[in-house]
């Protein structure tokens, strides 16, 4: 095959497994939602999506369902090979949050939610926004190649330096977010990008009813060494011990690329 100079072959489409999980955790009402949805015309375009939610028993789990159902419609209508991938998960972000504040004022409830979402395109590319404190992690094998930074009050306070991320953890006020979707002022999110997922590689999103439990290396550790599926089971029922009967709700969205072979 003689390829013009200049010009780039296409990479090959790697094979994606991947597995969600929830749990109610400890709680009365399950306010949290996750999807990982397959693009219904292109192979090899992935969209993860958490979304925990918050505003009373009924209030936050609307929140929550709205966010997924913005994504499955906005997910539907997306052409990855014309549109541009991060630009569909900012309009997640402002169509949801706009949906979920028309929902406060007709049902008379303060439904909000948060946000993790990552797209992953044909072309090896992962994009990836949040607002609130869902995570979104990227590994490399077991090695943490990068993590989202929470939107929140203590995670403000590890920036300063006046906390470190092992106090964060236990801090009373580690629940005060700092932005998330359905308030009244607009969500900052934040977004970033990978460039050239590889094999091996794992992207996990997850609301803090897990992540709160576990450090980076413990996390890497199971991801790297179980199927998707299996993973999601250990995590969830790990911190499930771990929250000792005052866990929160509790979803993960798992997605690992392996050689097409």
């Amino acid at each position: 095959m003689v390829i013009p100079l200049g010009i780039r072959p296409p990479k090959p489409t790697l094979r994606m497994v991947a597995a969600t999980g929830i749990h109610r955790g400890d709680r009365l009402y399950q306010q949290d939602q996750v999807a990982v949805l397959a693009h219904p015309r292109v192979q090899g375009c992935v969209l993860g999506v958490v979304a925990d939610g918050m505003g009373g028993k009924s209030g936050g789990r609307k929140a929550a369902d709205q966010v997924l159902l913005t994504a499955n419609q906005l997910f539907e209508r997306f052409a990855p090979e014309d549109e541009d991938a991060g630009d569909l998960l900012r309009q997640l972000c402002s169509e949801a949050h706009l949906m979920i504040k028309l929902t406060a004022l007709s049902a008379e409830e303060e439904p909000h939610s948060t946000l993790a979402a990552f797209l992953v395109t044909p072309d090896r590319h992962c994009h990836w926004l949040h607002t609130g404190d869902s995570r979104i992690y990227h590994f490399r094998g077991a090695n943490l190649m990068r993590r989202t930074l929470d939107q929140s009050y203590v995670q403000k306070l590890v920036n300063e330096g006046v906390l470190t991320e092992a106090d964060a953890n236990s801090h009373p006020q580690s629940n005060l977010l700092t932005a998330c979707l359905g308030t009244v002022q607009d969500p900052d999110p934040v977004e970033s990008m990978i460039w050239d997922l590889e094999v091996g590689d794992t992207l996990m999103a997850c609301s803090d009813g897990l992540w709160h439990y576990f450090n980076n290396r413990e996390l890497g550790t199971v991801l790297h060494s179980l199927p998707p599926r299996e993973a999601a089971e250990v995590l969830i029922n790990k911190a499930r011990q771990r929250a000792q009967g005052g866990g929160d709700n509790l979803s993960i969205a798992i997605v690992r690329l392996e050689d097409p072979s």
